[in-house]
């Protein structure tokens, strides 16, 4: 997606570690023109996929997955990434591990929300080694869920998370793929 790729050249910003910030208009400021079309580019792309529901992570994938079950006309489940209060006992649960973050977390997802039968698109903002997508993925199978496929705005290409789970037979969209990046540098090659 050529809007999404001038904008990450434009204004993202590359750190060690390989970490790729585009908190001013992706995952903490949101540009909801940029990521309305996102959207509309995520549902070209899996529109003849019978999707009835969109699932995420929180928090930084809320947005973009709004945007694109906007697009569906079908609701917008996020796994929450700590059990709270207000979540009944009666969730389905897997562990994550967060690159970002360096934390592990049990994510869970209300068994009210993801059922069998139900036609799964993930939608996150990032796809590096795949530990979130493995995650939903994951908590899909226990619903009796079809993850049908996964969207992700920015896919770390070098972190090979994506051809991880293509290898598994999971169709995976990336609307920008980074191919490489320099932190010292401050440099992004996108393909």
């Amino acid at each position: 997606m050529e809007l999404l790729k001038e904008r990450i050249y434009k204004d993202g910003k590359v750190f060690p570690g390989d970490v790729l910030k585009v908190d001013s208009f992706l995952n903490h400021q949101i540009d909801a023109e940029l990521l309305g079309k996102m959207g509309e580019e995520i549902y070209d792309l899996f529109k003849d996929c019978s999707v009835n529901k969109i699932l995420t992570i929180e928090a930084s994938g809320i947005a973009l997955a709004c945007f694109a079950a906007r697009e569906f006309s079908c609701p917008c489940v996020f796994a929450k990434k700590a059990k709270t209060s207000n979540i009944s006992d009666s969730v389905y649960t897997t562990g994550v591990h967060s690159y970002t973050h360096g934390v592990d977390y049990n994510i869970v997802v209300s068994k009210e929300f993801l059922n069998e039968g139900d036609n799964v698109l993930i939608v996150d903002d990032f796809l590096a080694n795949g530990a979130a997508m493995n995650g939903l993925i994951s908590l899909c199978e226990q619903a009796g869920a079809r993850v049908v496929g996964c969207a992700a705005a920015i896919e770390k290409v070098f972190q090979n998370g994506g051809n991880s789970l293509r290898e598994k037979g999971y169709r995976v969209e990336s609307l920008a793929k980074v191919l490489e990046m320099d932190g010292e540098a401050g440099t992004i090659v996108l393909e």
